[in-house]
């Protein structure tokens, strides 16, 4: 019988030796770096990192090579560009914003921590880009404030004259809430949403009809709120448009409840605050805002990239 254990123990070391060489190898090119800019390194890794998160983000496929590198290439000028200028994002603002981006995927910071790891994905990675989305639009603002104000000729030069939304409106509000305990059954919940019907179909004036609501129990009539329509989405701005001063809306649940708003006045607002000049100046500055952005970061990558030796940025 031949004795293989010498044999044996030669792969199995040279087996270990190829999966070491290999796992230095991976490492390696994963701190490959692929440019400069402006000093500051961007790496395989780093360009790994973000194509996974943007791949994530967008649920689309995975963005080119050039493209995820491109939007590293900007951040790093964003950045250092408004620290030039001493405007730094303070790591607490930044871990703010993340925690706010959970909560919008109705998620912890820690869970979105949690879920990003599952893909692979560094949380330093996300909040790399969450700190230039946050530095670069108080640069640009900051910076070219004067070239970015509209005027009144501005407005009405882009406004389209037949625009329904060219008077504005605004709304005094009653709250008035059904109070749900959290976790009540559905069936109670329905006999709220009827009593709140039965109110709504009595309201007639907000004078007797909160005077009215405030002796229902557990019933609760909350301070009035003065909302334009110009602030209100289109939506809900119809709804509004279609209840004549001194009714309710329509019972909505809530977490707090079942929840109606007494329309108490209602009365045209100020010329410039319309819901479709609001529109075009935000549309003019959107966009001006835009073309300033992009010549400013045009500007910035002139002769700030270097390729790495030996690297390929493609």
């Amino acid at each position: 019988m031949i004795d293989c254990r010498r044999t044996c123990r030669n792969l199995f070391t040279a087996a270990l030796l190829a999966v070491g060489v290999s796992a230095l190898g991976a490492a390696a090119h994963a701190q490959q770096i692929v440019v400069i800019v402006n000093g500051e390194p961007i790496t395989a890794l780093d360009i790994e990192q973000r194509s996974k998160l943007t791949q994530l983000s967008t649920q689309a496929k995975a963005p080119t090579r050039q493209d995820v590198l491109d939007e590293l290439i900007n951040e790093k000028l964003k950045v250092r560009e408004a620290k030039k200028f001493g405007l730094e994002i303070s790591s607490s603002e930044i871990d703010s914003a993340y925690a706010t981006m959970a909560g919008r995927m109705r998620l912890t910071a820690d869970q979105l921590t949690e879920q990003l790891a599952k893909s692979g994905i560094h949380v330093a990675t996300l909040k790399a880009r969450i700190k230039a989305d946050l530095t670069w639009p108080q640069l640009v603002r900051g910076r070219y404030s004067s070239s970015l104000q509209i005027g009144d000729k501005d407005i009405l030069t882009a406004m389209d004259s037949k625009s329904s939304d060219t008077v504005g409106y605004d709304y005094t509000l009653r709250p008035i809430l059904f109070l749900v305990p959290a976790g009540s059954p559905e069936a109670f919940v329905e006999g709220r949403k009827r009593e709140a019907e039965a109110l709504r179909n009595r309201f007639q004036d907000c004078d007797a009809g909160i005077a009215f609501a405030r002796a229902l129990k557990d019933v609760a009539v909350r301070d009035q709120v003065i909302r334009s329509s110009a602030d209100i989405p289109a939506e809900l701005r119809k709804v509004l448009e279609g209840i004549e001063v001194g009714r309710l809306t329509a019972p909505e649940v809530t977490k707090f409840g079942i929840e109606m708003f007494a329309i108490c006045a209602k009365k045209e607002s100020a010329a410039d605050n319309s819901p479709g000049r609001r529109q075009v100046r935000e549309s003019i500055m959107a966009q001006r805002y835009e073309e300033r952005s992009k010549a400013y970061l045009q500007e910035l990558r002139r002769g700030a990239i270097d390729t790495a030796s030996g690297a390929d940025a493609g």
